[in-house]
């Protein structure tokens, strides 16, 4: 079974944007903006994080502190030296970001002397963040802050972290080929009878299992999968036929009936709504 996943990260675009590297010396403020999401690289320092709607923290050790959506935060140094920060902006391209980031909570703040698998990543990005010059410099610096997030995410899954949700699901060594089977097959007519027998379990048993690991039943899942292919399909030019086809409805009336009950619009209002924003 090929890696799980990276099946599914690359379905989405991550896109980094570094915009701070070195000594943070004021506090700073981040406003909830749509669509964008944050990390903050701790070296070395104390600071004191502010998150809306969390108890305040402060922090006085490396760490990764993860924003997978918008969330208003603050970051206030705590010496007279401020804190050494790298700091990103996090862009979850397309439809499909909701299937990873829907039950991952506002805020992860990960010490980096819990997760060696980013050491490597994360000494290649300070030295480059450090070295304050050089041709493509803040090229280097979004891909290694993406590498980043991806390592952490991959830490948090393999560490049993996301209790609920699709890393979970993917972390589970049996849910994992029932999910693997709709991310890379969802054209086919998948059934719970199907799904349940990739998994290796009864058809009750699987169905419980999976609504209490990844957080909805197996029907809505593939459901909301399906749709999220279907939208990206059609924002690349594909007919609605053929994406009926390509997401396994096998007719346009199909497909309209998927979009009206989770959407409460046709494919071709939703496309031309999107199209317009």
């Amino acid at each position: 079974m090929l890696d799980p996943l990276a099946n599914l990260v690359r379905r989405f675009e991550l896109r980094a944007g570094v915009f701070h590297t070195g000594a943070l010396c004021r506090n700073v403020s981040f406003e909830s903006r749509p669509d964008i999401g944050y990390i903050h690289l701790l070296r070395a320092g104390v600071l004191r994080l502010e998150t809306v709607g969390e108890p305040s923290r402060n922090l006085d050790r490396p760490s990764a502190i993860f924003y997978p959506r918008p969330t208003s935060h603050r970051l206030l140094p705590l010496d007279d030296e401020g804190a050494l920060l790298v700091c990103a902006t996090l862009e979850f391209g397309g439809p499909l970001r909701d299937p990873l980031l829907r039950h991952l909570p506002d805020v992860l703040v990960v010490p980096l002397a819990e997760a060696r698998s980013l050491e490597g990543t994360l000494n290649l990005l300070f030295e480059e963040a450090l070295a304050e010059t050089g041709p493509g410099r803040q090229g280097v610096l979004d891909r290694l802050a993406e590498v980043a997030v991806l390592q952490l995410l991959r830490d948090l899954m393999q560490r049993g972290l996301t209790r609920v949700g699709v890393l979970a699901g993917l972390a589970d060594p049996q849910l994992v080929h029932a999910l693997t089977a709709i991310h890379d097959r969802h054209d086919s007519r998948w059934t719970l009878d199907a799904l349940a027998r990739r998994a290796g379990m009864s058809r009750s048993r699987f169905a419980a299992r999976f609504h209490a690991v990844v957080g909805t039943p197996p029907g809505d899942y593939l459901a909301q999968w399906r749709l999220q292919q279907a939208q990206a399909l059609l924002l690349q030019g594909e007919s609605i036929k053929r994406v009926a086809d390509e997401v396994g409805y096998g007719s346009a009336s199909a497909l309209a009936r998927l979009f009206q009950a989770r959407l409460g619009m046709s494919p071709g209002a939703w496309l031309r709504q999107t199209e317009r924003t």
